[in-house]
Parts: structure tokens; sequence; C-alpha cells
């Protein structure tokens, strides 16, 4: 796997550094400051028609990234526009339709594209509008938030949510390229800069432990936007992403191991009603399975109050309150990864050591259910 160790920004441009994730439709992940003009390399000479996709929030962003991708040499390039909501309240089939009705009244055919601009939430439309328009054209995702960075928008997953659970809907569909300019973070509140840690933290305990110890020895400059640290961060998962990706694209086995802590995390979300941020959900769903993989003989107890020490340190949540079981329960039912009615989950049999926990008594996911309870 890539090592991004000893990659330094020193100034706007500088350390621009691509990871390449391969695989059947292989694409570059790319990771700098002020590269948003890197957007229009990598749409390709052959689009004539770009949908800039974004949430309010980063219309500036939105602005330069469209800018930008009308100013390569193609005068006839037309560049639109379109506001989503924010969060998860745009990843709805009512919005995916109102984008489906901009491409079609604008006449989009398979050689055009869609560029998304935003957090996750945005990637995961984005990627499947564009995955199901005429069966598939061309994205590139612009993530200006560290989950999406270092998450949602590397490895092809795209989606949307139903009354019924988070990303039941969706499809495969891997960009042309991924642009993580590291300057659009500034503006990034700072408790959704600490839930994208979570995601960070995640790629530690299942194939890099180099990022734990980083963690432990610099919590404080793991959570500040401009420091060579999260940089260093954001290049060591997103180089675990894609070593993961590129060998399993529709998540047969090895993806499965990204899931670490996404069974009780998207139980959470959805019994919250969104209001938790995904991170945060992620934070407790890690400790959540650390403590079922005690508890079903696979891992010590220290390394299971490891991960309460390192979440807690980045000031990300490792409980949840009591007396939500059963609500929580039928919500992982509904896990993608389960099979049938045997229930899967991602726990670990030692650090960066994920094996797959299929069909565990209910009794024993209750009893690391009440571990967490505080």
């Amino acid at each position: 796997m890539s090592d991004p160790a000893g990659w330094s920004l020193t100034g706007p441009g500088a350390g621009l550094r691509r990871i390449d994730v391969s695989g059947p439709a292989p694409y570059p992940v790319e990771i700098g400051r002020s590269i948003l003009g890197r957007v229009g390399d990598l749409l390709g000479e052959q689009v004539r028609r770009v949908l800039v996709v974004h949430p309010e929030s980063v219309s500036d962003v939105a602005a330069a990234v469209g800018d930008g991708a009308s100013t390569d040499g193609s005068a006839d390039r037309v560049v639109l526009t379109e506001v989503i909501p924010d969060a998860e309240a745009a990843k709805t089939v009512e919005v995916a339709a109102r984008l489906w009705g901009v491409l079609g009244r604008a006449e989009f055919t398979r050689s055009d594209a869609i560029v998304a601009v935003g957090g996750g939430s945005v990637t995961d439309l984005a990627g499947f509008v564009a995955a199901t328009w005429l069966r598939g054209i061309r994205v590139v995702h612009v993530p200006t938030t560290l989950l999406g960075m270092v998450d949602a928008a590397v490895g092809g997953k795209t989606g949307i949510n139903t009354a019924e659970g988070k990303n039941l809907v969706g499809a495969f569909h891997p960009p042309a390229g991924v642009v993580c300019d590291l300057a659009t973070l500034r503006t990034l509140p700072q408790a959704d800069l600490v839930a994208g840690l979570a995601e960070v933290v995640k790629t530690g305990w299942i194939a890099d432990p180099d990022i734990l110890d980083l963690v432990e020895r610099e919590p404080t400059r793991a959570c500040t936007w401009d420091s060579p640290v999260l940089a260093d961060l954001i290049g060591r998962s997103v180089a675990v992403k894609a070593h993961v990706v590129g060998e399993d694209l529709r998540e047969t086995f090895l993806r499965e191991i990204l899931n670490y802590g996404h069974t009780l995390a998207h139980a959470i979300e959805l019994v919250e009603g969104f209001r938790w941020r995904h991170g945060e959900a992620v934070a407790v769903g890690m400790v959540y399975a650390a403590q079922l993989a005690v508890r079903s003989g696979h891992l010590d107890q220290d390394v299971a109050a490891r991960h309460r020490s390192i979440l807690e340190s980045l000031g990300l949540p490792t409980t949840y309150r009591p007396g939500r079981w059963e609500a929580l329960l039928t919500a992982m039912r509904r896990d993608k990864k389960n099979r049938g009615d045997a229930m899967r989950l991602v726990i670990l049999d030692g650090v960066a050591s994920p094996i797959r926990l299929t069909g565990p008594p209910v009794e024993l996911l209750r009893q690391a259910y009440h571990d967490i309870c505080g």
C-alpha cells in the first residue's frame, strides 16, 4: 500500500499528491492546496456539458470549479449549476428526480458530465444521478469536507436514502477523478472536521496502525485544518481506501472492512432521524464493534479501551443512550452486508486484522450494546 509519510504542504499548490485507484475503472485522487483547476483536466476533452451540483454553503467553491471547467480551451462547453439541500436532506429520490430533469432539459448525452462539490451527501447523490442517467455518465468529485475526502468521494459507492434505511438505493459508479483541495477545509465547521476524523481513525484500525499512533501523539494538530499532521492523515486514509476499493469495487468481501463500525452507526443515524453526524455515529459504532469483538473472544479489552481513548482525545462520542436497543436492532437487520437472515458485522481479531462475524446471537449483540450505554 502506498505510504504518504514525508509528504508535506508548504504553500498554495505545494505538495500535490496523486493516489491512483486501480480496478476495472481506474482513476486518480489528487490531494493538495489550491488545485480546483484540476477539475477541467479530469473531465476530459469530449465533455461538452457539465452540471455542477452543490449545496448553498459551498457556492464560492462551486463557482470557482465552474469557471475552471469552462476555461479548458473548449469554447462550446456549457457549464450549469444546481443548488441542492445540505447534508442527508439531499439524498432523496425527489432531489435525484429534480437533477434528472435538469439533465434532460439540457440534453445531456453520455459524453457529458456531472461535478459534485460538497460533502459526502453531495457525492453520494450526484454519483447516483450520474450512474443512472443514460445508464452512466462521467462524474468528478470535489469533496469539501474531511468526511468526503477520506470516505464518500473515493470508491464509487453512490446512493440515496429511503424511509427504511440509509443508502439502500444506489449503484457502484467510479468517478473519473477526485480533487481534494485541502484549502476548502478552512471554512468547514470544527464539529464537522472532528466528525470526519472518525473515518480516518477507522482506516487506522483496519489497515494502517501508524494512523492511530499519529493521532495519539498529535490529537490537537489532527483537528487543525491546515496542519501537516492532518494532511498526512488524509493521505494515509485515502491510500488505505484506494487500495481496498481497487481490489474489490463491488464489495464482495475485502471492501466490507471499510464498514468497520458502520452497522450500528447507520442504525443510530436512522433511529436519530439523521440528526447525528455520520462520523459521530461511526465513532460509537467502532466502540460497539470493539466490545462485540471482546465478548466474542477476538479482542483484548485493552484494545477496546484504546478505541475509546483515541476517539475521546479528538472530542468524538464513545457512548450511546440506553433504551433504544429494539429500534437499533431492527435497523441493523436491514444492513447491506447481511445475507438472508444472517447478520454480518466487521470486527477486529487484532489491530489491522479485520474479520467478518456472521450470525452472532442476538443476546451477544445486546450485551455489547449495554457495554456502550452511558
